[in-house]
């Protein structure tokens, strides 16, 4: 049986008279891809925001690696091994793409102010090191025509891989994707399939993936879990939880 990476129990978050999380309870095993879906509302980004530290939950608990996450910092949290892209994209859009994967790298980097600027040997190998790891993530992500040029001349689908690479310069053991096909085409999206897919299999990582393409979710993940109005519904095999007559119905409405 596979080790648990994440464990949440009896997670609860409310905004005001809105429930967001309603005691919600899942594990994530080493080296799965898990699903996250629901309409809109349902609490998804909630969650995400929640394992972030960007929310304090008023209830339950959480552990990764088997530690308990919710009295860590949210500066820690990228250190810990737990990286994230967004739904809004949050890159630097007058900077370059070097440069915005370069700064998700920056909670794996050791050498300090002083060390800098005397130009240390360590600070040397640190630079070399950490400038093949972005070389190997722009391979690795297709960016290499684009990688001198400023994120503001990129379209869409490409600026979403220049987060993806930000996210993994990090060397995350936890990736979360919110809403990675948001925006994407029909090509694009079977790209980043298999993309997903690739990480999964070449980096060793485990992914959580809040995302309303169902077509990519269920082709892409181990297990899926369904949530509306902030309580889990269903969980398991991505074709039992696609059939589940409560999760029809947070989707298509009784009459389904």
């Amino acid at each position: 049986m596979s080790e648990d990476l994440l464990r949440i129990r009896d997670l609860s978050l409310r905004f005001g008279g809105i429930v967001a999380l309603d005691r919600v309870s899942f594990d994530i095993a080493r080296g799965e891809i898990c699903g996250l879906i629901g309409p809109n509302g349902a609490g998804k980004t909630t969650l995400f925001n929640c394992l972030s530290r960007l929310y304090a939950p008023d209830g339950g608990d959480v552990t990764f690696m088997g530690r308990p996450l919710l009295d860590v910092p949210r500066h820690r949290i990228a250190a810990l091994g737990i990286g994230r892209t967004f739904q809004n994209l949050a890159l630097f859009r007058t900077m370059s793409v070097r440069r915005n994967i370069v700064v998700g790298a920056h909670c794996r980097t050791h050498t300090g102010f002083l060390f800098d600027a005397l130009r240390l040997p360590s600070v040397q190998r640190e630079e070399r090191a950490l400038a093949q790891r972005i070389d190997g993530l722009i391979a690795m992500l297709g960016l290499e025509q684009v990688a001198a040029l400023s994120v503001a001349e990129l379209p869409f689908g490409t600026r979403k891989r220049v987060e993806l690479a930000r996210a993994l310069a990090g060397e995350p053991t936890l990736l979360l994707l919110d809403e990675p096909a948001g925006g994407l085409n029909h090509d694009e999206v079977d790209h980043l399939r298999a993309l997903i897919l690739m990480i999964r299999e070449r980096l060793g990582l485990t992914i959580l993936l809040v995302e309303h393409h169902m077509n990519l979710v269920m082709r892409v993940s181990d297990k899926v879990i369904a949530l509306d109005f902030g309580r889990k519904i269903a969980e398991g095999g991505p074709k039992d939880v696609q059939a589940n007559p409560d999760v029809i119905r947070a989707y298509l409405g009784t009459a389904a």
